[in-house]
């Protein structure tokens, strides 16, 4: 039975982060005040059949992880807890 599961990718710390810099800059210029530290990264949903092989997809595909890094979570009735 597939698990529905949820890749969160985001740049490292230190690693610089021109979009997240650019909204971190542009919100205060919008009305919005007291926001700082902001990253973008990005979300990948998939279904697998094998959950196991999730963290190697991310190593060789969805994540380079020389300057990101990434969470796994499973979605919530998915009947596995990640």
């Amino acid at each position: 039975m597939p698990v529905t599961a949820q890749v969160l990718i985001r740049p490292k710390v230190g690693i610089l982060d021109p979009q997240g810099q650019a909204v971190e800059e542009a919100l205060p210029a919008l009305g919005f005040e007291g926001v700082s530290n902001v990253h973008v990264g990005r979300l990948v949903e998939l279904q697998v059949e094998d959950q196991s092989q999730l963290d190697a997809m991310c190593q060789k595909l969805l994540a380079n992880p020389l300057i990101e890094d990434y969470e796994i979570v499973f979605e919530a009735g998915s009947g596995t807890e990640g």
